[in-house]
């Protein structure tokens, strides 16, 4: 057994241990499906160590990645693939995931996989031929379309973030198909496994909490993350007003004192506990994220970052922060209206509390295309209004 055999049962077998793998077949596709072949770059460390390999970059900024295996193996289970399926998959990376994907469905099925980079398309079907993988059909093209010359597929996945669900996905999808996708929800980013019921609405079977690079061409993301000073970024609503950036800016260098809270706020909490609660019943809520270890904020950020209520600009503007330590959590408000933002999200606070804490996989959700309906929705769900759709949340 080489180095490489050594070092893939070992990744499998952590995985396997872990309870992100949980089926044989997706057992099976990693165990025989060589990563390293798909990472030439990388040493044998690093190709079966459970992190994402970064694999180009523009002006800095990754633009692509092999996705972490334990991120790969939950979404694997998510999909649910079977002998046979029709798949779709956008966003090609390396090639890894569709090549695990062609190993699961075997010789009676297909996978697609499009990415509009024309180096990424050319990278993937060497690694590809490298690793004697067949069944796989690389496109370049814009994702945010599909790829309706194969169409109808039972799956259609993406391994890069979404902030819409574009109509081609649904339209592509075969009745009863599964529509798998990073998508962005006010600031948290889940992979969220949704089912196509005959009325063409998309119900959400499974959520995981997930962080993929965004996608490019038509479907990138009309709202980049706003750059505030010490390397914090701001991600606002995107279906709501855009953050005043000079008046948060103002704020966070006026801070107040801390505020006790009773409520326990783990590191996680931040991003798919109250974070999530907080982005779906709060439509103003903000996501602050650290670009490195000095903020300049009196707390850290964490590697989740904060939540935070805003007030409008003006008098009264003001930021409240959730502040995450050993024990319950605090608040700490920041800039003249700060007190009230406080207040604000100490209620809230208590109340993701009284309901049990959710987490992401708790929560319920349903795709409608099209904008929402003028009349409020039910007690109890939350609208989130997409460009080509809506998205309803409630708990169950």
């Amino acid at each position: 057994m080489s180095a490489a055999d050594r070092a893939r049962a070992a990744m499998v077998d952590a995985l396997c241990t872990a309870g992100r793998v949980r089926s044989p077949a997706v057992e099976q596709a990693l165990r025989a499906v060589p990563r390293h072949l798909f990472l030439p770059g990388a040493s044998v460390a690093a190709a079966y160590a459970d992190g994402a390999v970064a694999v180009q970059h523009v002006d800095g900024a990754a633009t692509s990645s092999a996705s972490q295996p334990s991120m790969v193996a939950i979404m694997l289970e998510q999909l649910d693939l079977r002998p046979g399926h029709r798949v779709l998959e956008i966003g090609a990376g390396t090639g890894w995931n569709a090549a695990l994907m062609a190993r699961i469905v075997g010789a009676a099925g297909h996978v697609t996989t499009v990415d509009i980079d024309a180096d990424l398309v050319a990278g993937t079907l060497g690694h590809l031929a490298a690793a004697d993988v067949s069944g796989v059909e690389v496109v370049c093209g814009d994702g945010a379309l599909g790829h309706p010359a194969a169409a109808p597929y039972d799956r259609i996945v993406l391994t890069v973030g979404s902030d819409d669900v574009w109509p081609a996905w649904v339209a592509q999808l075969a009745p009863g198909g599964r529509l798998l996708l990073p998508l962005a929800l006010r600031g948290s980013q889940l992979s969220m496994a949704l089912d196509l019921a005959p009325d063409g609405t998309l119900h959400s079977h499974s959520q995981r909490t997930c962080g993929f690079i965004r996608l490019r061409g038509m479907g990138a993301s009309a709202r980049p993350a706003v750059a505030l000073p010490g390397g914090v970024a701001l991600h606002g609503p995107d279906d709501g007003p855009a953050p005043d950036r000079a008046a948060v800016a103002a704020a966070l260098a006026d801070p107040g004192p801390l505020v006790d809270s009773p409520v326990v706020v783990g590191p996680a909490d931040t991003w798919d506990g109250f974070g999530l609660w907080l982005a779906l019943t709060d439509p103003g809520a903000l996501r602050l994220v650290a670009g490195g270890p000095d903020s300049g904020l009196p707390d850290p950020l964490g590697p989740a970052g904060a939540v935070a209520c805003a007030a409008p600009a003006g008098e009264d503007s003001g930021i409240a922060v959730v502040v995450v330590r050993d024990g319950p959590a605090a608040v700490r408000a920041y800039g003249p209206g700060g007190p009230a933002q406080a207040r604000r999200m100490l209620a809230a606070l208590e109340a993701w509390a009284e309901v049990g804490a959710p987490a992401a996989p708790e929560w319920r959700f349903t795709i409608v295309s099209g904008p929402p309906p003028p009349a409020a929705p039910p007690s109890g769900v939350s609208t989130v209004r997409m460009a080509h759709c809506h998205l309803l949340a409630r708990l169950p």
